[in-house]
């Protein structure tokens, strides 16, 4: 029960397949309460509901996560609700798959605002509330596409790549207040973004997952152990670092 008495916060955490949920569903069973954030309504009040079924508490909240704004209506809510604030979990994303001479600068500037300003705007504002009581662990999801170079994949790689770094500074800037910034980068994740990327780029897609080596694709509770372990006492030696679940993907 590492996360008895504690809420996290979890950001795009409405589908029910997605490495938001499946973070946000192992710190309940570990005894934790969350808070869910995402802009689709309906689904996220169906993940609530289902958090509820498990005899967890859940508050969901629309929420547009490129909005500073939004961002204060999130803490306020949760704070009234529960108390304290003890983990922040950044997993909202998009994915637009395409060669550089077919991205857009509009396709191009949602994925960094979405991608990496948003991480930005939630670290910000969440870390001013863990130095006012006591520390805190923030969880940035990143991806291997942050890693190494993957095709049509310039502005994606550019957001998550500024995640893995901003991560980094932020535990250098908050270490001595108790407060832990790890990123997570997830390999092939059965998710709805996987299946944009088998949409927009079948054959890269499927060239990538060939090339694991486990032999297989990862499950979103795979990352959601991951994600658990460093929000948790567990990792409490651990920050700044970079936790890769990739099967051994980028080992090669």
């Amino acid at each position: 029960m590492r996360f008895e008495g504690r809420t996290v916060i979890v950001t795009g955490a409405a589908s029910a397949k997605g490495i938001g949920f499946a973070s946000a569903r192992r710190v309940v069973q570990e005894g934790g309460q969350v808070v869910l954030t995402d802009l689709d309504g309906e689904a996220l009040a169906a993940r609530v509901a289902e958090v509820e079924a498990m005899g967890g508490a859940a508050l969901g909240v629309t929420h547009d996560v490129t909005d500073a704004a939004g961002w204060d209506a999130v803490l306020a809510q949760a704070t009234a609700r529960f108390g304290r604030v003890h983990g922040l979990v950044n997993n909202a994303g998009i994915t637009v798959l395409a060669m550089v001479e077919a991205l857009e600068p509009a396709m191009w500037h949602r994925q960094i605002e979405v991608n990496m300003t948003s991480v930005y705007l939630g670290c910000r504002l969440l870390i001013g509330h863990f130095r006012a009581h006591g520390g805190g662990s923030i969880v940035n999801v990143s991806s291997v596409a942050g890693l190494v170079g993957m095709r049509r994949c310039t502005a994606y790689s550019a957001s998550k790549g500024g995640v893995r770094l901003m991560t980094k500074t932020l535990a250098l800037e908050c270490g001595t207040d108790g407060i832990r910034v790890n990123s997570v980068h997830p390999g092939v994740v059965e998710t709805d973004i996987q299946k944009v990327a088998r949409r927009d780029a079948s054959g890269d897609s499927a060239a990538i997952a060939a090339a694991v080596p486990l032999g297989r694709t990862a499950v979103a509770d795979e990352l959601g152990a991951a994600v658990a372990f460093l929000l948790s006492d567990d990792a409490s030696y651990v920050t700044g670092t970079e936790l890769v679940v990739d099967g051994g993907l980028t080992a090669q």
